[in-house]
């Protein structure tokens, strides 16, 4: 399992901003955000069901990791994942910040990882 996850019944809009909030109270701000569901439909014409990314950062957590391990930034940011499911219902997901890291061999950055995974799963508590 590499993902922590809930699902919600509002509209993409709402669950966005209402996990836009949720990071902000966690000290994350969304660096980067993707429609997939436009992306791909403008670039091989596919349709699908909404689908969004955000790249959600904690500068603090952040700064602290790269200095720790500067070659870490291959795995930042943090991506949130919210998608339309076949029942109309959104799935809102974020990474497993410990199964992401298993890829990283370096002890002192630990505790870091473990305190990320508590404020996702904060954050995810939130949308339900």
């Amino acid at each position: 399992m590499y993902a922590i996850k809930t699902q919600v019944s509002m509209s993409m809009a709402d669950a966005e901003e209402k996990m836009i909030e949720a990071l902000k109270s966690e000290g994350f701000g969304v660096l980067t955000q993707i429609d997939v569901q436009q992306v791909l439909k403008q670039k091989i014409d596919v349709d699908r069901k909404p689908y969004k990314i955000l790249g959600a950062c904690n500068p603090v957590l952040a700064n602290d990791v790269l200095n720790l391990e500067p070659d870490v930034g291959l795995l930042l940011p943090c991506n949130v994942v919210l998608q339309e499911l076949e029942n109309g219902n959104l799935e809102v997901s974020i990474i497993d910040p410990q199964a992401m890291f298993t890829v990283v061999d370096n002890p002192q950055i630990k505790d870091k990882i473990v305190l990320v995974k508590e404020k996702f799963e904060r954050i995810i508590a939130s949308m339900a």
